[in-house]
């Protein structure tokens, strides 16, 4: 008896631990009803996933359709967080879903808020044009998206910019080693004229591998904008280019030059 009540005693504790170590997802916003032109923050907690792997946000409209579907990144603590804003020109009004999943476990939380109306202010004086914007500063808006990688040489800072046509939805960058391995997640969202910026940090054990590392911008439910672009990356900085490494030999030897020679004439001593 005394056997059979330890291993009954064992097996409950097994399944009580299970049961602690499930993965829970929690979600709620930050007011229960908003006016149409207003924004609302999303906020939950996760835990007992990939921390690297981000949380999937679906924003459930009034007539059924989904409205938004961003990817949330997962802070340290299994915080994570997400402002929305209102769509061009409004929300609709009605009863909004909100469900936050997750690719490591099947528990889905589902929160609500309600959208009411809200007049929708108009200027008589408005300008019909669009306000003068310094060309230098504006980016050009292709049709897509597009990115490119800033670094300087033996950094371990990588500075993604880029532009994208489609401005209503969050870009995912994802970035994968040369053996294919996901290092990390980020995610950014476009200005209002659809260009973006994000700073990527290198190094640690994530990034060992030597090599190309590829950095994948996604946007839209089926990562309908896909663009990648490839940085080298040895001894975890970015390493240097080939043209500044032969400068710096260049220069190094002119340099030897000029001391050999300086030492050579101190060396001519005329004797009389």
């Amino acid at each position: 008896m005394l056997k059979i009540s330890l291993f009954v005693l064992f097996t409950v504790s097994m399944i009580s631990t299970l049961a602690f170590a499930e993965s829970a997802i929690q979600i709620e916003t930050s007011e229960n009803e908003i006016k149409a032109l207003e924004s609302i923050w999303i906020t939950g907690k996760i835990t007992d996933v990939s921390q690297y792997k981000p949380v999937k946000l679906r924003i459930i409209g009034p007539d059924g359709a989904i409205v938004f579907a961003p990817q949330i990144a997962i802070e340290d603590n299994g915080k994570f967080k997400k402002l929305l804003n209102p769509p061009i020109p409004s929300f609709d009004i009605g009863e909004y879903i909100v469900t936050a999943s997750h690719e490591d476990t099947k528990v889905v939380a589902q929160t609500q808020f309600t959208v009411i109306s809200q007049k929708i202010p108009r200027n008589p004086d408005a300008q019909t044009t669009e306000p003068a914007v310094d060309i230098e500063k504006r980016p050009e808006i292709t049709n897509g998206i597009s990115i490119q990688a800033e670094a300087e040489n033996g950094s371990d800072i990588i500075k993604i910019k880029g532009n994208t046509s489609y401005r209503d939805t969050d870009i995912t960058l994802i970035v994968k080693s040369p053996a294919g391995n996901l290092i990390t997640i980020d995610q950014v969202t476009p200005g209002i004229y659809g260009n973006f910026e994000v700073k990527i940090k290198v190094g640690g054990p994530m990034w060992k591998e030597d090599g190309m590392y590829t950095i994948t911008a996604n946007q839209g439910i089926s990562s309908e904008y896909k663009e990648s672009i490839k940085v080298e990356i040895k001894d975890g900085v970015v390493i240097p280019e080939f043209e500044v490494v032969a400068s710096l030999v260049l220069a190094i030897s002119i340099i030897s030059v000029i001391v050999i020679s300086a030492k050579s004439k101190l060396t001519i001593v005329p004797r009389y």
